[in-house]
């Protein structure tokens, strides 16, 4: 079974609202970017990934969660992040019965997601860049 259908698995078991609820997400997420990659991990965990991970889902008893890997360094122009405040790094959306996310504001904050992955990935690439500028070996 691949990530994709393992996550429909999961939303089928969820027969209350927070099936509906992780659906929703999942579909906000999916249209923010068609390169989206789905993933299975950690025993159960939905991700969606784009040059590294975006964020990870989980219903919990009272809520659902999406917990963006990077949320600390994005910014929240809209205030979807509710949860995960006291980190340096993790930031999440506390989804409870009844709560309603705007589709629009969650696409915008998957596509900065995406963005600082890309330029967290350039960035990793560039003290390689950076060594090469002195003289090579051969110009010694």
């Amino acid at each position: 079974m691949n990530p994709s259908e393992q996550i429909d698995q999961l939303i089928a078991k969820l027969t209350d609202w927070r099936g509906k609820t992780l659906a929703g997400l999942r579909r906000s997420i999916l249209e923010a970017d068609k390169e989206i990659v789905e993933e299975w991990k950690w025993m159960g965990s939905p991700v969606w990934s784009r040059d590294g991970i975006i964020a990870v889902g989980n219903a919990h008893k009272d809520k659902v969660k999406l917990t963006f890997s990077h949320g600390a360094s994005l910014a929240d122009p809209d205030k979807l992040f509710n949860a995960g405040f006291g980190g340096k790094v993790w930031r999440a959306i506390d989804v409870f019965e009844g709560d309603t996310i705007d589709e629009h504001a969650l696409e915008n904050l998957i596509r900065a997601a995406i963005e600082f992955n890309q330029a967290k990935k350039k960035t990793k690439k560039a003290p390689a860049a950076a060594r090469s500028k002195g003289p090579s070996s051969k110009e010694r």
